[in-house]
């Protein structure tokens, strides 16, 4: 197809200082880096099973092909065209637009606090795993070492060691506690790693990148076959993926659906704008968005199926470990012989001695033992993590290999993330100029990675844990789901759609056909304000609460359910709207600008004109 006419070049396109990347694959590495991240690992598998295995397939691919493919190819390509970072590139399409720059770049900022801490908890962890037996393999004696510390023996080993032994958390989130040292340590320590990593911009995260982006795929391919080999894989498999179909009649499924590609694809956090603005002006943006929408999908998918290979084991292990209690106490109470009921032989003779003899079976400590019960003990976030996964690699001989494989693999999946976040911060600021030029990039960046850094040692304290929920429920989905709507809305119909179709055309040889323009014209506009509805209605009917870990409820283990006190819930409120208030405060500005250069101008006008 013939080339469009040239357009004019964008400003961005006459510098010659802006870095670029050395080669394609750096860049597509680091897009991958930062779509693919920890909810790839410890979301994606836990909607698969929670709706219904392979029937949330069918609302995941729609809202892939038509929000987030869609959205991402927005994103490259007016990054690549613009050759800014996310302040500049909404400035540049209308000065009324320039909030959203700021937004995205406030957001950033919040999201890397709590996303770095993760990691602080997972070098934690990382560091514990080069140990035999692992540390959260058995409870602690108590102080007079008699026995087992009551808290340990009243949940589990893994409970307490992330409950008590790493975050040592309060039973309110009204006690803040004081600052867990040994976190606030992995978290300067995951901050100076950070550092090294982003210093000089893609200079250095396009070479750290070849590492933190495949490592995990690498590490993921050996739990996969691990995986598979293990008893119970299957049963595993088979949960995740059997379809339910009637579960697509709930229309929460189709929200999540929709939500996790768009948070999975990182969208409109401003860190792809700013990968592909140090792209060649003619590179390929379509086909680089849809190969790194699918790539992400089928990198969730393929984590799916090692983590419930595996999961799938560890149900097995529990299921054959209740039943094997049960005999026991049934060989003991009626004298049979050692290892005269098999697993298989169990439920028939339970079934003839509670007919025979009631009265004694009642009296015996039998639990329910069925394999769908544990299998539904599946966890999302950081509970499968340093929960439900720690628990099952402690079942697989040499644990601590597995346990040192699996936090590194978390540690790089995070690490190439935060590279994307970073580059939302840091690129827009050097694009602006915030510092004199000649200040290094290096102390830029260092201010940024230390403002960073204090500002997330609230999460170090004793009840830093609920305050990391309140960001990750709070500070992202709602400012993301308006800042990708008025991106497209901003390119479309402000940017104009001819004249971004024409740069398309100049930069890739070829022209969006109808499903481009189709779904930028109306279908994502469309599904994100209906996604927009959907979620602040779900929240306006949801109670903000927040589960404490209490060893003085009555229920425990369970976690019980508090609601927010009033100071909590204000707090909720402002993280919810910090960033997005960027938007209507820079067009009321620029608008205050316009109308006073406007009447500057009347007032030197009639001077003009008598002379």
């Amino acid at each position: 197809m013939a080339h469009a006419p040239e357009p004019a070049p964008a400003s961005g396109d006459l510098g010659d200082e802006r870095p670029k990347w050395n080669n394609k694959a750096q860049y597509l590495l680091s897009c991958i880096g930062f779509a693919v991240g920890l909810g790839n690992i410890w979301r994606f598998p836990y909607l698969c099973q929670t709706y219904g295995g392979g029937a949330f397939l069918i609302p995941y691919v729609i809202a892939l092909v038509f929000e987030g493919i869609p959205l991402f190819h927005v994103e490259l390509a007016i990054g690549q065209r613009l050759r800014k970072g996310s302040i500049g590139v909404w400035t540049a399409i209308s000065p009324y637009l320039s909030g959203l720059g700021l937004g995205c770049v406030t957001l950033s900022f919040l999201v890397s606090l709590y996303y770095n801490t993760i990691l602080a908890w997972v070098l934690w962890y990382f560091l514990n795993s080069f140990q035999h037996p692992l540390p959260w393999s058995s409870c602690p004696p108590d102080l007079n070492r008699t026995g087992f510390v009551e808290e340990c023996q009243g949940s589990s080993a893994v409970s307490y060691f992330w409950y008590r032994q790493t975050l040592n958390i309060t039973a309110d989130i009204n006690d803040s506690g004081s600052i867990q040292w040994r976190l606030l340590i992995c978290l300067a320590a995951c901050w100076a790693v950070v550092y090294m990593c982003v210093i000089r911009g893609i200079e250095t995260t396009g070479k750290a990148i070849y590492f933190t982006a495949s490592f995990p795929y690498l590490v993921l391919t050996i739990f996969l076959i691990r995986g598979l080999t293990l008893p119970g894989a299957t049963k595993g498999l088979i949960y995740l993926f059997t379809p339910k179909m009637q579960i697509l009649q709930n229309p929460r499924v189709w929200l999540d659906a929709a939500t996790q590609i768009f948070f999975s694809l990182s969208l409109a956090f401003g860190g792809h704008i700013a990968f592909a603005s140090y792209n060649s002006p003619r590179n390929d943006c379509r086909k680089d968005a849809v190969v790194i929408a699918l790539v992400n999908s089928m990198t969730s998918l393929y984590a799916s199926i090692a983590v419930f290979s595996i999961l799938g084991f560890k149900a097995t292990n529990s299921y054959e470990h209740c039943l094997d209690r049960n005999i026991l106490s049934l060989i003991n109470e009626f004298d049979f012989p050692e290892q005269s009921i098999s697993r298989d032989d169990y439920p028939a003779v339970l079934m003839h001695l509670t007919t025979t003899q009631p009265r004694r079976v009642a009296r015996l400590p039998l639990k329910a033992c069925h394999l769908e019960d544990f299998l539904d003990k599946s966890a999302s976030g950081p509970g499968l993590a340093f929960i439900v996964f720690t628990e099952a690699v402690l079942h697989m001989p040499g644990a601590p290999g597995w346990a040192v494989l699996f936090f590194g693999m978390l540690f790089t999946l995070g690490l190439s993330s935060m590279f994307g976040n970073m580059e939302a911060i840091i690129t827009p600021l050097l694009d602006k100029g915030v510092l004199p030029r000649w200040v290094p990039k290096e102390a830029l960046t260092g201010l940024v990675c230390l403002a960073c850094f204090l500002s997330a040692t609230c999460f170090t304290l004793q009840s830093g844990n609920y305050w990391l929920e309140i960001f990750d429920n709070f500070a992202a989905p709602l400012n993301l789901l308006i800042f990708a709507f008025l991106e497209v809305v901003g390119v479309v119909y402000v940017y104009g759609m001819k004249r971004f179709c024409d740069d398309i055309a100049w930069m890739t040889g070829r022209r969006p056909g109808p499903y481009w323009w189709l779904t930028w014209r109306v279908i994502s506009p469309l599904l994100l304000l209906t996604i927009f509805v959907a979620y602040v209605t779900l929240l306006a009917w949801k109670p903000l609460s927040y589960r404490a870990w209490n060893p003085q409820y009555e229920l425990f283990p369970s976690r019980q359910e508090k609601l927010y006190p009033g100071w909590v819930r204000a707090a909720c409120v402002l993280l919810s709207l910090l960033p997005v208030l960027w938007v209507p405060m820079a067009a009321l500005a620029q608008l205050l600008t316009w109308r006073k250069r406007t009447w500057r101008d009347r007032q030197v006008r009639p001077d003009t004109d008598t002379h």
